[in-house]
């Protein structure tokens, strides 16, 4: 079940061993994949590293997850992309379309809030059933990209008239032309129409 207000998330329990572990969103993004294909249930994943790992406050130390103590095991969502009607992934941190920061339009979706240094999605969470689709106007000056780039590291570079945040269980999005796209960091070649279904609870992460 996806997070509820005045609910508690996740539970505080001892991790089982061995435990595995993971250092970027890409690898657990892998492991997810491989498991639904497989049809086989994943077992609690600890992170180490990776934006979704410092969404939900983790510090990457591995010694945590052996040393007998409860340690918070949360359960988050994973979102589901189809390139083109040809072409189908997932992602657990985000997906990013783009030619270039400094000029033409950029398209991210977001499952967590970070962005490398970045704090994309100041109110993203990856466990409320939805995807935030942040949008950068095609019309946005080089001077208020070099600001926003700069505000980015807080997140205070929204609100800004220029840029756009909506959140969507589902959501289709049509970029002007191909853009090269990047998954969990991933390069993913490229696409014009995006279908993005988030998939609830799809995984349980310790931290």
């Amino acid at each position: 079940m996806t997070i509820r207000k005045g609910q508690q998330w996740g539970t505080l329990r001892v991790p089982q061993q061995p435990l595995t572990m993971v250092s970027c969103d890409d690898e657990l993004r892998q492991l997810i994949m491989s498991a639904r294909e497989s049809g086989h249930d994943l077992a609690p994943v600890g992170l180490l590293g990776g934006d979704l790992m410092r969404t939900l406050g983790g510090i990457a130390d591995p010694a945590r997850f052996s040393s007998g103590e409860a340690i918070p095991h949360l359960p988050v969502d994973i979102v589901r992309v189809v390139a083109d009607e040809l072409r189908e992934t997932y992602f657990v941190a985000h997906l990013v379309a783009r030619h270039s920061w400094w000029h033409g339009p950029i398209t991210a979706a977001m499952n967590a809030q970070f962005l490398h240094r970045w704090d994309v999605s100041p109110r993203c969470h990856p466990n409320d059933g939805k995807v935030d689709i942040v949008e950068v106007s095609a019309d946005m000056s080089l001077q208020q990209r070099w600001i926003a780039r700069s505000r980015v590291l807080l997140g205070t570079h929204v609100p800004h008239p220029k840029i756009a945040i909506t959140q969507r269980a589902t959501t289709i999005v049509d970029l002007t032309k191909r853009t090269h796209l990047r998954v969990d960091g991933v390069a993913w070649g490229s696409g014009r129409r995006l279908e993005m279904t988030v998939i609830p609870d799809a995984a349980v992460v310790c931290v």
